[in-house]
């Protein structure tokens, strides 16, 4: 089993930052940040992979970062640059083998 928990929403302002964390129960090599919008489908924000490699949606591509501390055994996300359209529940997840595993989710709303 593996448990995620985030933190570091918020509200703020367009043109603003934020940094959300997430705790695990373990580490493992393919971590991400997913988000969704209301009436939208879940998507990839930013990922660690196996290869081991980085990778960012095409629109937070130059605004955020992924990092991670295996020892502190938290991911991060950090946003800058924000605009309403981030506005979402970002989720952290985790694959290990087969299954993966779900964060309950921290609101980011951006507004001014």
């Amino acid at each position: 089993q593996l448990q995620l928990s985030e933190s570091g929403g918020g509200l703020v302002q367009p043109g603003g930052s934020l940094r959300l964390s997430c705790s695990a129960s373990r580490m493992t090599a393919t971590m991400a940040w997913y988000r969704q919008a209301p009436g939208k489908q879940r998507e990839l924000v930013a990922t660690f992979t196996t290869t081991p490699n980085i990778n960012y949606s095409d629109s937070v591509k130059g605004r955020f970062t992924i990092s991670r501390d295996d020892n502190e055994k938290k991911i991060y996300l950090e946003m800058k640059s924000l605009k309403p359209e981030d506005t979402a529940v970002y989720y952290c997840y985790a694959r290990s083998g087969l299954r993966t595993f779900w964060g309950q989710g921290t609101q980011v709303t951006v507004s001014p």
